[in-house]
């Protein structure tokens, strides 16, 4: 009755909270028919928090014991986010993106511009709770790949958002996918996107110069075409961290379980994007 009550109060607490990615669910989603998280590790009540500037990507390298979701290249996939409440941030750039050592991100669908809304806003309520896109032909089957929600927000404070989720992926032929490298941006060693107002091309050009990358099974590799080299550099010219250098020995990976302060989200909605750059 006790765990019932957490897990109630956490789901009231997510729908106050920024947005979550909760089909597939994320590490480690309270609540809402996801899995419980693997040995040693714990619920996490900040679902719907940014990423500390200094924290690994996406917070966590354990996965679940098994997928949550099993998907074939090229169908359809639904992604939905909380259901209710939530801070939308008035849009923003988000990626989807895959990978097979939870190090190298290839991009398979994103976003741009007005991510959760229908055009431009300056609302913090979102209109879009759920998006729908065709998955590449040529992704490699997997009985563990890692799918990644990412999250640059419009307006506010400065922020990078992220969910993972562990998939298998059936039906394929190919032993490698080819994609543009993830954006991660608004973290240690990355640049910061200002807030757009008007502009909602700001940091674009931090997508737009993203390398080209592989991701496989059997391990993963730069191509070396385009001009990512550029973007993942500071202003100051160094060389910032990758995707892979943000990931934390497992072994030293902690769930911070706050039971008297929990700030989560979960839920779903159908809605589509009828105004954003939906690639």
């Amino acid at each position: 009755m006790l765990a019932r009550s957490i897990v109630i109060a956490t789901l009231g607490a997510l729908a106050s909270a920024h947005m979550a990615m909760v089909k597939p669910c994320s590490y480690y989603t309270p609540g809402n028919n996801c899995p419980d998280p693997p040995a040693g590790q714990s619920v996490d009540y900040s679902l719907t928090s940014p990423l500390a500037r200094d924290a690994p990507f996406c917070k966590y390298t354990v996965p679940y014991d098994k997928p949550v979701e099993t998907w074939t290249a090229g169908q359809t996939v639904d992604i939905e986010f909380n259901k209710d409440g939530g801070a939308g941030h008035g849009g923003g750039h988000c990626q989807f993106s895959i990978s097979y050592d939870g190090k190298n991100f290839a991009v398979v669908h994103e976003v741009l511009r007005h991510c959760f809304y229908n055009g431009p806003s300056t609302s913090n309520t979102p209109d879009v709770r759920s998006y729908s896109f065709a998955l590449p032909e040529d992704l490699p089957n997997s009985d563990n790949a890692i799918f990644a929600w990412t999250w640059v927000n419009k307006q506010g404070e400065r922020e990078f958002y992220c969910g993972t989720s562990n998939v298998a992926i059936t039906g394929s032929s190919s032993s490698s996918y080819t994609g543009k490298e993830m954006t991660i941006a608004n973290h240690d060693g990355y640049e910061t996107i200002p807030e757009f107002g008007d502009d909602y091309d700001t940091g674009l050009d931090l997508y737009e110069k993203a390398k080209t990358i592989t991701v496989s099974p059997g391990g993963s590799a730069g191509s070396g075409s385009g001009s990512g080299d550029d973007q993942s550099k500071e202003e100051s010219g160094t060389q910032a961290p990758s995707a892979s250098d943000l990931v934390a020995d497992s072994a030293s990976v902690t769930s911070a379980v706050a039971e008297d302060s929990p700030d989560s989200g979960e839920g779903a909605s159908d809605n589509t994007d009828a105004g954003a750059e939906d690639t």
